[in-house]
């Protein structure tokens, strides 16, 4: 029989290198005594344990993760080498190579407080190394079980660590917090690198049974065991914590079932904000008797209408500061980067009306620069327009899309969202007078006459409600959208002809609101 001695606590290291020793020697896993912590002469002298292991460093302090524990302290975990000492000069066996899974494995399995942990994971290896090189995808298997069932309890265990535990300031010291733990497993140092992560500009140290970890801003290391009395009691952010619980609290939803299961009882007793657990759980009852006395109230949502009809009575005396309130406005649609106002000039005598912005407008801040807007440019060239001497907008102001991925898709307003930017266009109209309004696509047209009329039927001169003559035709986006290369190049003559009727009827049309 080959007995090994392994330090108390996870001994990581020592168990790998056991391993190493014992699958280079031959020894199956029945020929092994494992025996953890228990006096050095149990199964030899002290010469079992390194030179290394047995004397401190020249600083007084014993080494831990290449840092040095202040005060001489003692690592949470000192490893031992296998009882039988290799001799002088011998080669260390090599790693031992495992699937990955495994190895993840015996990480968190090494942390169970079950003395058997180590037995079963050098059976485990032994089975992996002598040709069941998948034994873990055997889940019926019943070692496979008991490991896998092993380091789920302690993942629980680290999670509620990380969850449970609260610091409380050292009293004389500003920048000190100290916290008491009582985990099931040995998982210090498995959970100590969050709260490094988590409080790195912070000193603290974590008091627990098993051990105890200290960071200074700088070294992680590791000392001996602790007891609750070394730990403050209290400090002066917990009645503001207590506070802040007991208003979040919802009495209407008490279930002491469901909140055992989630926060166990063994933990309270360190969690201020559990000493009001009990009173609150008892005037629950009451406390919902009187809320459903009081009468209903309406919640108070901002609301995007209520902002709006803010911005009605104020007076607007010019396109840009139109267009800065617009750019402050909440937007009626989730997800857009920020409004898109109109552009071109003030006295613009032609004004194009689009449906909304699309991703690349929502992305630079201008209308129609997109696929669309790049085809509508080449059409107005073609029709003999300026787009400098133009001016373009939409009838909703934010881009509406649906997140596939990474792709923005977008999606056509609706007749609500459309009647929320209606008071925008009004007012873009009245501060630039043009001659003509050009209704691109159903969109657009609905934001001029408020009704939904088909395209085909509609297209064509047209004389709007609010009294500008203009224009039905067809949004750039749909050339596009035409699967057919004859049938694009059909449309777009269509649509350059429609641009050349808009042309003409401007030359000769009064500028503004014309009678009913």
């Amino acid at each position: 029989m080959r007995p090994i001695l392994l330090a108390e606590g996870a001994d990581l290291d020592g168990f790998r290198r056991a391993v190493r020793t014992l699958v280079a020697d031959g020894v199956a896993p029945d020929q092994v005594i494992w025996s953890i912590g228990g006096e050095a002469g149990l199964f030899g002298s002290a010469s079992h344990l390194s030179q290394g292991e047995r004397s401190s460093n020249a600083e007084g302090g014993v080494r831990v993760r290449g840092k040095v524990c202040p005060d001489g302290a003692q690592p949470l975990t000192r490893t031992a080498p296998p009882s039988r000492p290799l001799p002088l000069g011998e080669v260390s066996p090599r790693p031992l190579h495992l699937p990955r899974p495994v190895a993840a494995l015996i990480e968190t399995a090494v942390c169970h407080r079950d003395p058997e942990r180590y037995a079963l994971l050098y059976r485990l290896v032994w089975r992996v190394l002598h040709g069941e090189r998948e034994l873990l995808e055997i889940a019926s298997d019943p070692l496979v079980h008991r490991l896998t069932l092993m380091a789920k309890s302690v993942r629980r265990d680290i999670h509620k660590m990380h969850a449970f535990l609260r610091f409380r300031q050292v009293e004389g010291e500003a920048e000190r917090y100290v916290a008491f733990f009582e985990p099931e497993h040995f998982i210090l140092e498995a959970a100590a690198p969050f709260f490094v992560e988590r409080f790195r500009a912070l000193d603290w140290s974590i008091l627990t049974p098993i051990g105890s970890a200290h960071w200074d801003g700088a070294a992680l290391s590791f000392g001996p065991p602790a007891t609750r009395a070394e730990a403050p009691e209290t400090d002066g952010f917990e009645a503001g914590w207590r506070g802040y619980y007991e208003s979040t609290f919802n009495p209407a939803r008490v279930n002491p079932e469901l909140m055992r299961a989630h926060m166990p009882k063994k933990y309270w007793r360190n969690l201020p904000e559990t000493a009001a657990v009990p009173g609150l759980v008892r005037s629950a009852a009451s406390r919902v008797s009187s809320m459903l006395e009081q009468e209903p109230t309406m919640p108070t949502k901002r609301s995007p209408e209520k902002a709006l009809e803010a911005m009605r009575d104020r007076e607007i005396k010019s396109l840009a500061q139109l267009n800065k309130l617009l750019k402050a406005s909440e937007p009626l649609v989730k997800g857009a980067t920020q409004a898109v106002a109109g552009e071109g000039p003030d006295d613009a005598e032609i004004v194009f009306v689009g449906e909304q912005p699309g991703d690349q407008e929502d992305l630079q801040g201008r209308p129609f620069v997109g696929p669309a807007g790049k085809l509508f440019d080449r059409a107005l060239g073609d029709a003999g327009l300026d787009r400098r001497q133009v001016y373009v907008t939409n009838a909703v102001k934010h881009f509406k899309f649906d997140q596939r991925g990474k792709k923005r898709i977008h999606q056509k307003p609706t007749a609500g969202e459309v009647k929320h930017y209606r008071w925008w266009l009004e007012k873009e109209l009245e501060l630039i007078r043009p001659k003509l309004v050009v209704a691109l696509g159903g969109t657009a047209v609905l934001a001029m006459t408020g009704k939904n009329i088909p395209i085909i039927r509609a297209r064509g001169p047209a004389h709007f409600p609010d009294g500008y003559d203009g224009y039905i035709s067809v949004h750039p986006s749909y050339l596009l959208r035409l699967p057919d290369e004859d049938a694009k190049a059909l449309a777009y003559r269509q649509f350059v002809e429609d641009l050349e009727r808009v042309r003409a009827m401007a030359a000769d049309h009064p500028r503004g609101r014309v009678a009913a």
